[in-house]
């Protein structure tokens, strides 16, 4: 090889690695950006500080003393008049590093330890004590509880005959990757400075409107967030943004977020927010009918003490009449959870033809799959409802007379219909697995294929959700994946055959 054909090749290479690796300028070690692309989002370096006998013993012992409290809870919750302002559109280019609110978002700085940055001094530590209710909550009649409509009469839609169809043969995974960052800090649209959505999971996903996706999350926060877990200031039990990105390959950019305030993501759906009671209302999955949108929530009573278990009151609809920056909790149309045992708690309700299809567990992620169905226009009616069972489509008051589609664990459903391939695509944690696994079937009844694997909890640590964007196709399938190690969201791209 000659000299300057071994210039070109070393040159050709060094240009496709610095292309490939976007590198921080001036760094003594090169480090990747972040999916915003902004060096100001990258972590600080650490810097070395002196350690002295003050950083050896901590300046305050406090110690909670718990204490039995009744509380009374008004029946129904009190409406509040919802505050929202024009949502914040996309900065411009060259100006996307550029934080929109520092007053709001950025961190001060940290006052160095001991005093002018002298070394600690010993001292003895404060000892404070603190009294911590332990809530009793019960409901009590509200006198100034607004007027409920009336309750859509009652249909019956009757039976019809649903008959298993084979199973397709099995999903071939042939490459799983993480695309970029969706939520958090370094996120590709800097949600953490545009929003203050630092800490967030989920990331439902549905056609709102031609040319847009809906996104929404679940628990989220801002100041004070700190993975591992949901934790920190401003919580919000759900918020939704808006994306008319088609270039996945590259990540997912959210152009606005509905909002309270300025760099701020609102909660849009009602939650009390009282621990035993409600303690949060998280979406599981959206869809839109026309110009309304609906999303599927269940109203968590309480966490579990062991992960991946908690206790709901009921599985409800909500919807919007104006683009998702309001939402009504429909008062009547809930699956209550008696005993902690009933289906469709944790549901994904997919529209296909006349009909809308509701794919539902029991709460946590433990329980197997039910299926009922409705016709578009009777969405709001829980008469019309009809559950599959043992090859036929039958109405009942009984959600769990639905039979099991197949046998759990899953958790986190989120179903959709490819119409390129005239396939059914459901996605779910299997705790067992420890894995997001990937079903398809010809009919929304089945037979479902066997799950086959899309990411292990081995690659992406503490991993959950994974929910299908609309706009896969092809042989890509981009889904939405939340770690609990980050408590964020990532882009995720299969491929599959």
């Amino acid at each position: 090889m000659t000299l300057a054909r071994q210039r070109f090749v070393w040159f050709a290479v060094s240009a496709a690695l610095v292309a490939s690796t976007a590198l921080v300028p001036g760094s003594a070690h090169a480090r990747i950006l972040p999916s915003s692309g902004c060096v100001n989002d990258l972590p600080p370096k650490p810097k070395p500080n002196p350690v002295g006998p003050g950083d050896m013993v901590p300046q305050e012992f406090r110690f909670d003393l718990p204490y039995p409290r009744l509380l009374p809870v008004p029946e129904p919750g009190p409406k509040k008049k919802p505050v929202r302002i024009p949502s914040q559109q996309p900065p411009p280019k060259k100006k996307r590093c550029v934080d929109p609110c520092p007053d709001l978002t950025d961190p001060k700085k940290p006052k160095p330890s001991g005093a002018n940055g002298s070394l600690g001094s010993l001292a003895a530590p404060k000892i404070t004590f603190k009294l911590k209710p332990i809530n009793i909550p019960y409901p009590v009649p509200n006198p100034y509880a607004p007027k409920l409509p009336p309750p859509p009469a009652k249909v019956n839609p009757g039976w019809d005959r649903a008959p298993l169809t084979p199973a397709p043969s099995l999903p071939r995974v042939r490459s799983v990757r993480w695309v970029s960052t969706l939520t958090g800090k370094g996120s590709t649209s800097r949600t953490d400075k545009r929003w203050q959505v630092m800490g967030t999971d989920l990331g439902i996903m549905w056609e709102s409107k031609p040319g847009q996706i809906a996104v929404a999350f679940g628990d989220t926060f801002g100041k004070g967030f700190k993975p591992p877990g949901a934790n920190g200031g401003d919580w919000r039990s759900n918020i939704i943004g808006f994306s008319s990105d088609r270039k996945l390959a590259d990540g997912m950019s959210i152009d606005t977020m509905i909002q309270d305030s300025r760099c701020h993501a609102v909660q849009v759906v009602d939650a009390r927010h009282i621990n035993h009671y409600e303690l949060t209302t998280i979406p599981t999955s959206g869809f839109a009918i026309g110009e309304r949108q609906f999303m599927t929530y269940m109203s968590v009573r309480a966490w579990g003490n062991i992960p991946g278990v908690w206790l709901t009151n009921h599985g409800g609809l909500a919807y919007s009449d104006d683009e998702g920056s309001t939402w009504t909790r429909d008062p009547y149309l809930r699956w209550d959870n008696v005993f902690g045992t009933s289906q469709f708690q944790v549901a994904s309700m997919v529209p296909q033809g006349d009909y809308v299809y509701m794919f539902g567990t029991p709460n946590s992620r433990l329980g197997s799959v039910g299926l009922a169905r409705v016709r578009k226009d009777d969405v709001l009616n829980k008469t019309a409802y009809q559950y599959w069972r043992d090859g036929r489509w039958v109405p009942s008051r009984d959600a769990n007379a639905a039979s099991v589609l197949f046998g759990g664990p899953t958790g986190e459903l989120s179903v959709r219909y490819n119409a390129e391939t005239a396939r059914w695509e459901m996605t779910y944690l299997d705790v067992v697995k420890g894995a997001i696994v990937l079903r398809t079937a010809r009919e929304p009844q089945g037979r479902w294929s066997e799950p086959v694997q899309l990411v292990h909890s081995g690659d992406r640590s503490q991993l959950y959700g994974g929910f299908i964007h609309p706009w896969s196709s092809g042989n890509d399938l981009y889904f939405t994946l939340s770690q609990w190690s980050t408590y964020n969201v990532s882009l995720m791209r299969a491929r599959v055959y």
